[in-house]
């Protein structure tokens, strides 16, 4: 996994989706299975912004660009449905997202400006990672396994994440989503 280098005076953080229960625990157990050693120091989640590092100084001006954010979206259906896989340009399998695409998009665009622009090393596509960086045969597995798997959820938040000097990401803050469903 790529993670950014951390200084002093800084906190590396993620902005993302939880995916909630009971799917969390489903998918975070298909993910164990297939021996990812990432299984239990990441929460099943859809990635909004990656891990990026900020200077604790502005941890308040992130708060407030994600607090408006979060009050310009509107809250919104997730669709889970079956696996594809990045492989071979990176090693990653995932559950698919076939509702909540651009919903997704839109989020990450308006989280990753302002204090938090960046550029991407690739383009964004949101997904549920269920392997990473472990043998192929094991990649293999967990395509194949979790092909079937299903699961719908309403998005009403995302949260804030840090990184832990444990490698462990935990939510620290959870921005509810209060715009206004666009009308037809």
């Amino acid at each position: 996994m790529n993670i950014p280098a951390r200084g002093p005076d800084q906190t590396r953080i993620g902005i993302a989706i939880a995916v909630p229960e009971p799917h969390a625990s489903r998918l975070q157990q298909a993910r164990a299975d297939v021996g990812d050693p990432l299984a239990d120091v990441i929460p099943p989640h859809i990635t909004v912004v990656g891990p990026t590092v900020v200077d604790d100084s502005t941890l308040a001006a992130v708060a407030e660009h994600l607090e408006k954010v979060a009050a310009e979206s509107a809250p919104f259906r997730v669709h889970l449905r079956g696996t594809g896989t990045f492989r071979p340009v990176s090693p990653v399998v995932f559950v698919s997202l076939v509702e909540g695409i651009a919903e997704c998009e839109l989020l990450e665009q308006q989280a990753r400006s302002g204090v938090l622009a960046q550029e991407l090393r690739f383009n964004y596509h949101p997904h549920v990672t269920i392997a990473h960086e472990i043998p192929d045969a094991a990649m293999d597995e967990a395509f194949e396994t979790m092909a079937g798997f299903e699961a719908e959820f309403e998005v009403d938040r995302f949260w804030q994440y840090t990184h832990g000097d444990d490698g462990v990401w935990r939510p620290r803050r959870a921005f509810v989503l209060g715009g206004s469903p666009p009308t037809s």
